[in-house]
C-alpha cells in the first residue's frame, strides 16, 4: 500500500465536506471553548442544551469527544488504547500523524487537562467555584484569622459555610499549600474528595486529582480523616487516601513535594511518564508521550516552572526521544 492510499484509508470525516463534518466542528468548537481555561457555567449548559437538538447532534458531540481518546496514548498501555479505540469504533483508525493534524487545530486546546482523572473540560464545580487559578497561574487567598491559601495551577477552590466547630474550604481539584501561622480558635478544615484535614496551627499542603488525595505537613500538626479512619501528622509527614481508604503515614522531602511554591519542579528516580504527566499541568496544549519504554525511564532533575519544556529538550538529549510540535501546543514524544 503506498503512502498515500495508507493516509486515505484513516482519512477522519472531518476532512470531508458533508452536514455531519459540520456538526462535528461545531461540537469540537463548542469543546474548545470548555477547555480554554474561561468557560462557564453557561457554556456548560449550552453544550448540554446543543446535544438535545438532535441524535445527529449528540453523536458529533460523541465522535469528538473519541478524538480525545485517541489523542490521550500516555493514559495506559498501548494494548489498552488499542481496546478502547476499537470499542470506541465499528472499525478503528490507526492514530497517525495526519489524523493529529488534521483534528488538532480545533481539538488543541483539549489538551489544557493534564491529569487522566479529569474530563475534557472543567466540571460545573469547578466553574462555579470560589476561586479557580489557570494553567500555569498561581494566586493567594487571605483567610480570616491569620490563614492564607496558595492555590496551584489548574486549581479550584471554594468557601463553605462555617458552623459551631469550624471553618471550611473544599478543594474542588487541583493543589493548595495552607498556612496558619496562629494558633485558631476553631480548626480550619479543608474538605478535599471523601476526607477532611484540619489543623488549627501549622503549615500543610493538600493535592487532589480526581482520585486520589495527598496531605503534606510541612509544620505543626494536621489531621486527617476518612470515614472512621483519622491520622495525625507531623511535620514531613504524608498521608494519601482514595476510595480504597486511607493509607499509612511515610516520610518525605517536604522540600521536594512543596518546590512548586518557589517555582520548581522537582523529580527523584520518576518515570518519564509521571514527569510529562505533571508538566502538563503548567504549560498551554499537551505533551503526548508516544513510547510506553520510554515513558519507563527514571529522571532525576529539578525545573523551573516557567521553563517546563526543558524536560523535552532532556529527553532528546539523554534518550534520543523524538519530538514532533504541532499547533495548540502539543508535542509528541516518542
Amino acid at each position: 500500500m503506498h503512502a498515500s492510499d495508507q493516509t486515505d484509508e484513516i482519512m477522519d470525516p472531518i476532512d470531508q465536506d458533508s452536514p455531519d463534518t459540520m456538526l462535528r466542528r461545531a461540537a469540537l468548537d463548542k469543546i474548545q471553548r470548555l477547555v480554554s481555561g474561561d468557560a462557564t457555567a453557561e457554556d456548560v449548559e449550552d453544550i448540554r442544551r446543543w446535544r438535545r437538538l438532535s441524535p445527529a447532534h449528540e453523536a458529533a458531540f460523541a465522535s469528538a469527544t473519541r478524538l480525545w481518546d485517541r489523542l490521550g496514548p500516555a493514559v495506559g498501555s498501548a494494548e489498552q488504547r488499542r481496546a478502547t479505540d476499537a470499542a470506541a469504533s465499528p472499525s478503528p483508525r490507526r492514530v497517525t500523524r495526519r489524523m493529529i493534524v488534521g483534528g488538532v487545530a480545533a481539538a488543541s486546546a483539549a489538551y489544557l487537562i493534564a491529569r487522566p482523572p479529569f474530563e475534557i473540560w472543567p466540571s460545573y464545580a469547578e466553574l462555579t467555584a470560589d476561586y479557580r487559578t489557570a494553567t500555569g497561574e498561581q494566586h493567594r487567598i487571605a483567610l480570616a484569622e491569620g490563614a492564607s491559601v496558595l492555590l496551584n495551577t489548574q486549581t479550584s477552590l471554594s468557601l463553605r459555610p462555617s458552623d459551631d466547630d469550624d471553618d471550611r474550604i473544599e478543594l474542588i481539584t487541583g493543589e493548595a499549600a495552607i498556612t496558619i501561622d496562629r494558633e485558631l480558635v476553631r480548626p480550619l478544615r479543608v474538605i478535599a474528595g471523601d476526607g477532611r484535614i484540619s489543623a488549627r496551627r501549622s503549615t500543610f499542603n493538600v493535592r487532589y486529582d480526581g482520585r486520589n488525595v495527598g496531605v503534606t505537613c510541612l509544620d505543626g500538626r494536621v489531621r486527617v480523616e476518612q470515614g472512621e479512619s483519622a491520622v495525625s501528622l507531623e511535620a514531613s509527614q504524608q498521608a494519601r487516601y482514595n476510595a480504597a481508604g486511607l493509607g499509612a503515614l511515610v516520610a518525605i522531602d517536604a522540600a521536594t513535594a512543596t518546590a512548586w511554591r518557589e517555582g520548581l519542579l522537582v523529580f527523584q528516580a520518576a518515570p518519564l511518564a509521571e514527569v510529562i504527566a505533571e508538566i502538563n499541568r503548567y504549560r498551554p496544549g499537551r505533551v503526548i508521550l508516544m513510547n510506553d519504554a520510554l515513558g519507563q525511564r527514571q529522571v532525576n532533575a529539578r525545573f523551573r516552572i516557567d521553563k517546563v519544556d526543558d524536560v523535552l529538550a532532556l529527553a532528546q538529549r539523554l534518550y534520543g526521544a523524538k519530538l514532533t510540535t504541532l499547533p495548540g501546543g502539543v508535542v509528541l514524544l516518542s
